[in-house]
């Protein structure tokens, strides 16, 4: 009777976030973590727009800003500026903050919930039943479960465990990463300076410390194992950006060997994957904890009905067949990305340095290029063909009788927006769903009626105001989300 309904492994964002949208849902959820303390060093940093919309969805990212330094423009290329102010949305940036600080935000709200986090618990042996999986931990203990979710990182042993393949490739290049303190604060907010040496950035967390980053040609090749010195740090941004800012304290380094990896498929039977276990690739662009993030708040209502009896038919499936096709595009646009700034032939870097320039000059591509960078642009395919336009995409932060629609999802539930002054759908589904009326401007192109997913997607929309009661009323009864669809 108290057997745990998910077990989720790994503490990381991904996991965190995972476990808070369980609880959120009413799900006994319990955290296992094979550190036994939290660690004080941060790898990600770059917390995109949609991510903080997905933070504000849950109350959060109101307490993560002011940790972090926001950033509105970047030059992808030499020659080409990229404006995030011109996108809509309440985050036209990219934050600069530590992870650590999103970790400590994440555990607050999950203990605060009621999760059941436990410390130094490494999982040797996963066993799937009929109806649910038992984990054995290193000791010899046991752990039984309806569900588990590996969020264990790149070298997931969970993901091993239920032998799902993780196919990709290394880079050759060896990246040196080091947090510092400076004499001299950069004249820009994301630092970056590229030569035929390598590239070096420059990332501010805040609070007086900094992080270094270099991809020195001239360094490449020395041992992951080889410790990194401060002195090494200095000589490779004084060569490669004619300064170093007066580095005089290093409080952590290493040499890192970024990899470009995503799992065959995101399910076996009891046991997914999610995060760093699902996919890995460059840190350029920042793409990592953004998309296990957001892999957490896809698979975690839909967890959360199939624990309670709730879920439709195929609803669990969808969690593959959308977030692979996501994980998918992430690695191309990160492989671009180490192509565009890492290539070794300079006349095939400027070439591509030219096509980002061109692409930006257009408001499409332009779109295109940064709906994909912050998020924004994800959008899930209908499995039905004559399905609203607007099936499947990101559902802007409408204003709502009560607040705006992003303060009313909080609870985690679906919201059925209603935009006509008739309120009929409101009228038709009762107590079933949660309603939300519009009260913002005439919008073009704003449907009668929007089916909004706790995740932020629209499940379903109708311009149809004649007969808007009746298929507000059949949406919700079909239990919502769409059916499973094919991720070729």
């Amino acid at each position: 009777m108290n057997q745990t309904d998910v077990i989720v492994v790994g503490a990381g964002p991904t996991g965190l976030m995972l476990a808070c949208e369980l609880a959120l849902a009413g799900v006994r959820c319990k955290l296992l973590e094979r550190r036994a303390e939290q660690p004080n060093i941060t790898r990600a940093f770059a917390v995109h727009a949609r991510t903080l919309e997905l933070l504000d969805a849950r109350g959060l990212a109101d307490d993560l800003l002011p940790h972090g330094v926001p950033v509105q423009e970047i030059q992808p290329a030499p020659g080409a500026n990229v404006d995030f102010r011109t996108l809509e949305t309440r985050y036209p940036m990219i934050l600069i903050a530590p992870q650590s600080g999103t970790e400590r935000i994440l555990e607050a709200r999950a203990r605060e919930l009621g999760v059941e986090i436990v410390r130094g618990a490494e999982v040797t042996g996963i066993r799937q039943e009929a109806q649910r999986v038992v984990l054995t931990l290193a000791g010899g203990s046991t752990e039984p479960a309806s569900y588990v979710v590996g969020c264990d990182g790149a070298h997931s042993k969970v993901r091993s465990l239920v032998g799902i393949g993780f196919e990709g490739k290394q880079y050759e290049t060896h990246i040196l990463l080091a947090d510092v303190r400076l004499t001299e604060t950069p004249g820009e907010t994301l630092f970056t300076r590229a030569s035929n040496e390598g590239v070096v950035i420059m990332i501010p967390f805040g609070d007086g410390w900094f992080r270094a980053i270099a991809w020195d040609r001239l360094r490449e090749q020395i041992p992951l194992s080889e410790p990194l010195p401060m002195e090494e740090m200095r000589e490779a941004f004084l060569r490669i950006a004619g300064t170093d800012f007066g580095m005089l304290e290093q409080r952590w380094s290493t040499r890192f060997l970024s990899e470009r990896k995503q799992a065959e498929r995101y399910r076996a039977g009891r046991v997914f994957i999610a995060g760093d276990a699902a996919h890995v690739h460059s840190p350029l662009g920042g793409q990592g904890m953004n998309t296990g993030i957001q892999d957490a708040v896809n698979l975690g209502w839909k967890l959360a009905a199939a624990v309670h009896g709730q879920a439709p038919a195929g609803l669990l499936d969808t969690y593959e067949s959308e977030r692979h096709r996501v994980g998918a595009q992430v690695l191309l646009l990160t492989d671009g990305f180490n192509r565009l700034v890492l290539g070794r032939s300079p006349i095939r870097r400027a070439l591509q340095a030219v096509a980002v320039r061109t692409l930006l000059r257009f408001r499409r591509t332009r779109w295109a290029m940064l709906g994909r960078l912050t998020g924004l642009g994800i959008r899930y395919p209908a499995a039905n063909r004559r399905a609203h336009a607007w099936t499947g995409q990101r559902v802007p932060d409408l204003t709502c009788e009560g607040g705006r629609l992003y303060e009313l999802l909080r609870d985690g539930r679906h919201r059925l927006v209603d935009t006509t002054a008739s309120r009929a759908a409101a009228t038709a589904v009762g107590d079933t769903v949660q309603v939300a009326q519009y009260v913002g401007p005439a919008t073009p192109g704003l449907p009668a009626a929007i089916l909004v997913r706790p995740d932020g997607y629209v499940a379903w929309a109708s311009d149809d105001r004649t007969d808007l009661a009746a298929q507000a009323k059949a949406a919700v009864a079909r239990g919502l989300p769409a059916e499973p669809v094919s991720r070729a």
